[in-house]
């Protein structure tokens, strides 16, 4: 494998998880690159994140595993209720410690955001650069911000949301072409909207659950209402909780602007945070005011309270010539799944070990690497976005499908179970430049490309060297 005569210089737009994990990956990679950022200040919002044993080996490779298990308590399992409190079943997600050689944790959103923040030179994260156009030619890659200023580099990366500028860019770009995929055109479906935050440190004794070291993972669905919601402790006397309302049909992002945002924040939270004040919550002792959603909300800071769309949507298009989506940006997952966030670490191991191995920045060298980024990725994304699809079903609104689906879901067969415990643990992607980290899981990593055809080609060139 031949060094590389020069190293790309990567432009990463947005600062939220998966931006900042390609920016540590690049950082051990020596690899130089620039982070934008269209907020001025970092906005500690949403609830939580769960992160499966398959991003365990990279968190313990890049030197952060210790901490983050600081900041997290392991999940084992996640029980479904009734509105009586009642436990109906429980799914265990115990099995996949010893497949995947470890635990999942669950952690919550600013606590993981400011761990892999602090692991990022300061100077290196450009604040208020809102991207409003792209250009790109078989030399460079440019974006223009909103503040007329203009940034120039060989890679493109689009870690900036569901409501991604680079990849609006992008496609009208490819849509005047006329190269953009029929699939890729049109609005982000949504068929649920949710209420979202992070309570402050609660009493220990009215709610003794959160001084368990195992995370209290519940989840509730109405009998009669299209609601559900979910309850997660997390360090600190802390609960993270979301409420899910399910519409009556599936909108367009463009054609319907009633729960329009374009980002996490508080948007018409008032009048939904009153209409589910008396849900119950299976957690908590004493007084029964005390055991409801309400009671999480009012010990919830406002500014912490966010109303969202969950859009769901898988592109076709996930690069073209410079430019590079990551995340939410080319792959919306319903949060059913839990595995928003950990596919965007994913995305960021492969799409690391691609560019770490690029020989020149030429266009046909960087669409190569592109290409076999998502090839090793998309499968991948959409058996989660199908899980995602599949679970939301689970607390949706009460029809047949539903129905069904829950009847499945609550009897499902253990050797089924297995095989989808299975699935979830044997992606445990690595990155082939750093040291690689001992693999204890009974079930064996699902073969990576981008890692075990790089260890390849380095272990032949430093074969040659020698000789």
């Amino acid at each position: 494998m031949a060094t590389p005569t020069t190293k790309p210089k990567v432009l990463i737009a947005g600062a939220g998880i998966g931006g900042l994990v390609l920016a540590i990956i690049l950082e051990k990679a020596q690899i130089p690159y620039e982070i934008f950022e269209r907020s001025t200040e970092t906005r500690l919002l949403g609830a939580s994140h769960s992160l499966g044993v398959n991003v365990m080996p990279f968190l313990k490779q890049i030197g952060i595993f210790e901490e983050f298990t600081s900041i997290a308590k392991v999940i084992k399992t996640m029980d479904n209720y009734n509105e009586q409190r009642e436990l109906v079943f429980t799914m265990d997600f115990g099995p996949t410690h010893h497949m995947g050689g470890g635990y999942g944790y669950v952690t919550s959103r600013p606590a993981l955001h400011d761990l892999f923040h602090r692991q990022i030179p300061s100077h290196k994260i450009h604040r208020g650069k809102k991207v409003v156009s792209v250009e790109q030619d078989k030399s460079y890659v440019r974006i223009h911000c909103q503040d007329n200023t203009t940034y120039e580099g060989d890679i493109l990366v689009g870690a900036d949301g569901a409501y991604s500028a680079v990849r609006q860019s992008l496609f009208a770009k490819m849509k005047e072409e006329d190269i953009l995929p029929a699939s890729d055109h049109g609005a982000l479906p949504y068929s649920c909207v949710c209420l979202v935050g992070q309570t402050r440190p609660l009493s220990s004794e009215l709610y003794p659950e959160l001084l368990e070291p195992i995370s209290k993972f519940s989840a509730v669905k109405a009998e009669t209402e299209p609601f559900s919601w979910t309850s997660i402790s997390v360090p600190g006397n802390r609960y993270c909780w979301v409420v899910t309302q399910y519409l009556d049909e599936e909108f367009g992002t463009d054609k319907n602007d009633t729960y329009r945002s374009s980002e996490w924040g508080a948007e018409s939270t008032e009048s939904m945070c009153k209409e589910v004040r008396d849900f119950p919550i299976p957690g908590g002792v004493g007084p029964e005011a005390l055991r409801t959603v309400g009671a999480l909300i009012d010990n919830t800071p406002k500014e912490l309270i966010s109303k969202i769309k969950l859009e769901q949507k898988v592109f076709e298009t996930w690069y073209h010539k410079r430019t590079v989506l990551l995340g939410d940006a080319c792959h919306k997952i319903h949060p059913a799944s839990g595995a928003g966030s950990l596919n965007a670490i994913m995305d960021c191991v492969t799409l690391g070990n691609c560019i770490a191995a690029l020989q020149d920045t030429s266009i046909e060298s960087l669409e190569k690497g592109f290409q076999e980024y998502k090839e090793e990725r998309y499968d991948v994304v959409m058996d989660s976005y199908n899980n995602g699809r599949m679970l939301s079903k689970v607390n949706a609104k009460s029809t047949w499908k539903s129905r069904l689906i829950r009847f499945l879901t609550q009897n499902m067969p253990n050797w089924l179970w297995m095989i989808m415990i299975k699935r979830m643990a044997e992606n445990r992607p690595q990155l082939w430049f750093l040291p690689q980290v001992e693999d204890t899981g009974t079930v064996p990593p699902k073969y990576q490309a981008s890692l075990q055809k790089n260890l390849h080609l380095a272990e032949a060139r430093d074969t040659a060297l020698v000789v």
